[in-house]
C-alpha cells in the first residue's frame, strides 16, 4: 500500500506507541495468566467474573476496530442511516442480556456455543453451526487484522503489511500467555481509554467545525448523505440489526461470557454494555461527515476515521484516534482469538479427536491453536482483500442464519433438528446470493426471513416435543465423555 498524506504522525512515534502499549499489554498478559492454573482459568476465567469487568469486557469486545472504522465509511457512504444503522448494533447486546440467564439455567456446565447446538439439536445441526461459526470467526479475525494494517498505515505511513503484523503478534502473544482473565482484564483498561478517547475526538470536532458549517457543507456537495429515503440506507438499517443480533447470538465470544461471569451478573453486564455502547459508533461516524467541510480527497472509505481525525486534530488528534482504535482492536482480536480457540479445542479436539484429553492436554493444545489462528489471520490479510465494510456484510449471511435456531431452540419445545439445520443452511446460502446479486445491504436480511421462515414452517409440521432435563442429562458430555 502507498503512503497516503493523510498520515501526521511520523513512523518513529507510531513504532514507539506500538512498543509501550506491546510492552504493557504482554506484561499484563503474563500478570493475570500466573492465576491461571486449570482449564476452567484459561478458557472461563474460573466462572467468577464480576460486574464491573463484565460490563467492561462486553462493551470494549463490542467496540471493535471496525466500530471505529466502519462507522465512519458508512456515514460516508450511506449518511445519516450508515452510523444511525450502525448503533443498532447495541440491540444485540440488550437482546442477549435475558439469553445469558437462560443460557446458564439450561447449560450449566457449559463451554462453547456449540455445547448448547449439539444438546439440543443434534450432530449434524452441531456441525454446521461449527462450520458458519469458524466462517465468521475467520472472518472477523481478517477484519481486526485488517484494521490494524490500515490504521497505522493511516495515521504514521508505516507499510499497512507492518502494522497489521505487529498487532496480531501483540494480540496472540498476551492472550496466550493470560487466557481469558487476561482478556478480561486488559479489556477492563481498554473501555476507560475508548471511552475517554472518544468523547475528546467528539468535543474537539464539533468546537473546530461546528454543526451549522458541516450541514451547510454536507447539503451543497453531498446531499445524497441527509436524505432519509435513500433505499440502500435503510435497507442497511434493518440489515445491520439483524447482523449484529446474529453474531451475538450465535458467536462463542459471547457465550464463553456467559459461562465466565459470575451468577446473576452476566444479564445486567450485557444490557448495561449495550446502552454504553450505542452511542459510540454514532460519534465514530459523524465524524465522517466533516469530509466536505475539510475537502479532504479519501482514497479508500474505510480510512476516513483516522484521516479526519489526524486533519482536524493534528498530532494530538492522531495520537488520540491511535490510542483508541488499537485499544478497541486489541479488545475484540483478544477476545476472538480467545473464544474461537475454545470452540475448536472443546467442539472440534475434544467433541470429534480426542474426547478423553486431560485438562493438561488441553490447555497445551489450546495455546496451540490460538499460535496458528494468529498465523492464518496473517497469512489472509497480507494482501489485503477487500474493504472492511464489504468484508463483515458478507459474513452477516452466515451469522444471520443462526438467529432463530437459536431463540427458539433456548424457549420453545417445538423447535427441532431438522429445521434448525435447513433454517442454517439454506439461510446462509440466500443471504450470499443476495450478497451478490443484490448488495451487500441486504445479505444479513435475507438470511434471517429465510432462516425465520424455515424454523417456524417446521415446528408447524414436524413438532419436536424437546424436555429440557436432556440438556443437563447430557451434560457429561461436556466434560469429556465421547459426544459421537
Amino acid at each position: 500500500m502507498n503512503n497516503v498524506n493523510s498520515a501526521i504522525l511520523d513512523a518513529n512515534t507510531g513504532w514507539i506507541i506500538l512498543a509501550i502499549f506491546s510492552a504493557i499489554w504482554i506484561f499484563l498478559g503474563w500478570f493475570w495468566g500466573r492465576k491461571t492454573k486449570q482449564l476452567d482459568d484459561f478458557m472461563l476465567a474460573g466462572r467468577n467474573v464480576g460486574m464491573a469487568l463484565g460490563t467492561a469486557t462486553a462493551m470494549a469486545t463490542w467496540v471493535t476496530s471496525n466500530t471505529t472504522l466502519v462507522a465512519p465509511q458508512f456515514a460516508l457512504q450511506l449518511g445519516i442511516w450508515g452510523m444511525l444503522g450502525y448503533s443498532l448494533g447495541c440491540i444485540g447486546l440488550i437482546l442477549f442480556a435475558p439469553l445469558v440467564k437462560r443460557i446458564r439455567s439450561l447449560v450449566p456446565h457449559g463451554y462453547t456455543s456449540g455445547d448448547f447446538i449439539r444438546l439440543r439439536y443434534g450432530v449434524w445441526t452441531w456441525r454446521l453451526f461449527l462450520l458458519i461459526s469458524m466462517c465468521y470467526a475467520v472472518g472477523w479475525l481478517i477484519s481486526m487484522g485488517m484494521a490494524g494494517g490500515v490504521l497505522i498505515h493511516a495515521l504514521t505511513g508505516i507499510d499497512y503489511q507492518y502494522g497489521m503484523t505487529v498487532i496480531l503478534i501483540i494480540c496472540v502473544t498476551y492472550t496466550l500467555l493470560g487466557g481469558l482473565r487476561a482478556v478480561i482484564g486488559t479489556d477492563f483498561i481498554q473501555t476507560i481509554l475508548i471511552l475517554v478517547g472518544v468523547i475528546i475526538l467528539a468535543v474537539l470536532t464539533i468546537s473546530e467545525i461546528g454543526f451549522e458549517k458541516m450541514h451547510k457543507d454536507v447539503l451543497s456537495e453531498q446531499p445524497e448523505l441527509l436524505n432519509l429515503l435513500m433505499p440502500a440506507a435503510i435497507m442497511f438499517l434493518f440489515n445491520n440489526l439483524l447482523f449484529g443480533i446474529g453474531e451475538i447470538f450465535h458467536s462463542n465470544v459471547w457465550w464463553s461470557r456467559a459461562f465466565a461471569f459470575r451468577e446473576g451478573v452476566g444479564s445486567k453486564a450485557y444490557l448495561l454494555a449495550g446502552i454504553i455502547w450505542a452511542p459510540i459508533p454514532i460519534v465514530a461516524g459523524f465524524i465522517a461527515l466533516s469530509v466536505s467541510s475539510l475537502g479532504l480527497n479519501v482514497p479508500a472509505a474505510d480510512m476516513v476515521g483516522p484521516m479526519v481525525a489526524a486533519k482536524l486534530l493534528g498530532f494530538t488528534g492522531a495520537v488520540i484516534v491511535f490510542i483508541v482504535v488499537f485499544s478497541s482492536l486489541a479488545s475484540s482480536l483478544d477476545s476472538l482469538l480467545a473464544a474461537t480457540s475454545d470452540l475448536i479445542l472443546q467442539d472440534i479436539y475434544r467433541g470429534h479427536i480426542n474426547p478423553q484429553a486431560s485438562d493438561e492436554q488441553l490447555r497445551r493444545i489450546a495455546k496451540i491453536i490460538i499460535v496458528l489462528l494468529g498465523i492464518i489471520t496473517w497469512l489472509i490479510c497480507l494482501p489485503r482483500i477487500a474493504t472492511l465494510g464489504s468484508l463483515l456484510q458478507y459474513l452477516g449471511a452466515f451469522v444471520a442464519s443462526t438467529i432463530w435456531p437459536i431463540a427458539a431452540g433456548l424457549y420453545l419445545k417445538k423447535a427441532n433438528s431438522t429445521g434448525a439445520f435447513l433454517a442454517m443452511l439454506l439461510g446462509t446460502l440466500s443471504g450470499i446470493w443476495a450478497f451478490f446479486s443484490i448488495g451487500f445491504y441486504v445479505a444479513a436480511l435475507v438470511s434471517a426471513v429465510v432462516s425465520m421462515s424455515i424454523v417456524l414452517i417446521s415446528m408447524w409440521l414436524i413438532p419436536d416435543n424437546f424436555e429440557w432435563e436432556r440438556l443437563n442429562e447430557n451434560a457429561n458430555q461436556l466434560t469429556g465423555e465421547k459426544a459421537l
